[in-house]
């Protein structure tokens, strides 16, 4: 009994130990951290200004002219280039040209002896939209800051830092100036820090090793003392508490320590906890009533929302141009998905799918917003992009919170089978074309709603024919997961709908892609809304 109290004790000194093992270790690392970092970055400024003064005008102007790509400038920049990133070790050094949404490589340097892909070369005029390259919105952000400093025909003074999934580098970018001092092109210089990285923690470790052996030295002379000075009355309040527990009687129990010390204050404060312990089991029991009672709220929330979106099905019996059928299965009681459909007019259908951010009760608010703006705002004739900004604007006003919208919104013209949509962040569709079977249509997915104000979204189309079908989902259907943590993923999606949805009406297709979700994950929790609408052409309409 007496070991069972020592370990807390010896927790007492440990954690003051470690909290000075910590302080020393970090000023240590992070006096190392900024002296590497400052070095590193002056490294990779003054290399992008040294390789863009190296190049000479008439050289860049002939590479970035037609057929700059087969000429012998091109050649001796390239292999140039290709010397300066051996030598210097350097992650990415490309010849580019930005502009206010993208930018495009002319000489991607790629030395294998550094380990570089052959096959992940950029080639010749590729051009990369930052919304394709950038991880995220702050990502995103440091691309158009690069973009405006080209345009004032500057370059960095310090480096770009991005930490995420594609690498921890440090990135520099120097204009190339023509005789009137204008930008034609310019230098982007990459630094992979991670070697950086892994020397300061194992600086770090090392430091927290030896730290760690002299703890473990006092830790065993405190273990001797507060055996001799503490447990003895620890152990007579063990005894109390066991007889107690043993015999269940708390009514009318005391103990008496007299230590003068903390001890002593412990036993008093088990006395008065004693006295309070019944009161606390009668509010215990209020508490449980009360969360029964959010329980049954959230089931009529639940009902509500389901009741809020379009359920009954066939939705439009008297109209034979068209068959629809939608599902939402949330992850909680409430969710944040939501789907819609409804007819603008008499011969134009629309459909909306869209995933708020977060779980629970506020998303599923938000997401009452967000559908009644999107259906309020589409009209007949009016322009989706449109429909889209003035309903991003709208929600961004009030967002206090932090929330976004990816949603997608399609019209089909009924006569002509001109379908026009618009997207915001959200997955790509998949459409299926009468004998050829479902593909993803590849297209832009533009800014998430609520993310940002005066974001201008733009209409596109896609012409359907008869017998040509939408089928429109939520990430929730992609990243289900199983026991293993694998995603559902785009190609398990795109095998059944191929293998066993080609023939299939909208409800059947529905049905078999939520039964292959739910085979892939097994007894694996929901993680996420799943919700998926599918809308087939099934005639053309009278005009």
């Amino acid at each position: 009994m007496k070991l069972k109290l020592l370990p807390k004790f010896v927790l007492s000194l440990g954690v003051l130990g470690v909290a000075l093992t910590v302080t020393i270790s970090l000023f240590s690392y992070l006096s190392s951290k900024e002296y590497l970092e400052e070095m590193y970055a002056q490294r990779v400024i003054s290399g992008s200004k040294s390789v863009a003064t190296m190049l000479d005008i008439t050289d860049v102007r002939r590479i970035l002219g037609p057929g700059g790509e087969n000429s012998e400038e091109y050649r001796r920049v390239e292999a140039m280039l290709n010397t300066l990133k051996k030598d210097g070790d350097i992650t990415y050094l490309s010849l580019v040209i930005p502009d206010e949404d993208s930018v495009t490589f002319y000489i991607d340097t790629c030395v294998q002896e550094l380990g570089d892909d052959p096959a992940n070369k950029l080639a010749y005029g590729t051009n990369v939209l930052y919304t394709e390259a950038a991880y995220d919105e702050i990502d995103l952000q440091k691309y158009y800051d690069v973009w405006d400093l080209y345009a004032e025909n500057k370059g960095t003074d310090k480096p770009l830092v991005t930490d995420n999934s594609y690498g921890y580098n440090y990135t520099a970018v120097s204009p190339i100036l023509d005789e009137k001092g204008e930008a034609i092109a310019e230098i982007q210089y990459i630094l992979d820090m991670q070697k950086v990285r892994d020397h300061l923690n194992s600086f770090l470790y090392t430091m927290l090793g030896i730290s760690c052996s002299i703890i473990c030295i006092a830790l065993l002379l405190y273990m001797m003392l507060v055996k001799w000075m503490v447990l003895n009355p620890v152990e007579k309040l063990s005894r109390f508490t066991t007889e107690i527990i043993q015999s269940g009687d708390f009514k009318k129990q005391e103990i008496v320590i007299s230590t003068k010390d903390e001890i002593e204050d412990l036993g008093n404060s088990f006395n008065v906890m004693l006295k309070k312990l019944e009161t606390y089991i009668e509010n215990l029991t209020a508490v449980t009533a009360e969360k029964e009672r959010i329980g049954t709220e959230l089931n009529v929330a639940t009902h509500i929302q389901s009741s809020m979106l379009p359920c009954i099905f066939p939705a439009f019996p008297d109209r034979n141009e068209l068959d629809i059928y939608a599902t939402m299965t949330p992850a909680k009681e409430v969710g944040g998905d939501f789907y819609d459909f409804f007819m603008v007019d008499k011969r134009h259908i629309a459909i909306v799918m869209a995933d708020v951010s977060g779980k629970g009760v506020p998303a599923a608010l938000f997401m009452v917003i967000g559908k009644t703006l999107i259906k309020d705002h589409t009209k007949p004739g009016r322009d989706l992009g449109e429909v889209f900004t003035e309903v991003n604007n709208i929600l961004c006003e009030s967002n206090d919170n932090g929330m976004f919208i990816t949603a997608f919104e399609g019209v089909l013209d009924l006569v002509t089978g001109e379908f026009r949509y618009v997207n915001a962040g959200h997955e790509k569709p998949f459409i299926y074309r009468k004998g050829k079977g479902y593909e993803a249509y590849k297209i832009r997915p533009g800014f998430v709603l609520a993310g940002m104000e005066n974001i201008r979204y733009k209409e596109q189309m896609i012409q359907l024919d008869i017998g040509d079908k939408v089928f429109q989902y939520t990430d929730g259907v992609t990243e289900a997961m199983n026991k293993d943590n694998q995603l559902y993923g785009m190609d398990r999606l795109h095998h059944i709908l191929n293998q066993q949805c080609q023939t299939c009406g909208p409800e059947k297709t529905l049905e078999l892609v939520k039964a292959d979700i739910d085979a892939f994950a097994g007894d694996n929790n929901q993680s996420d809304d799943i919700t998926m609408l599918c809308l087939e052409y099934t005639k053309k309409m009278e005009g």
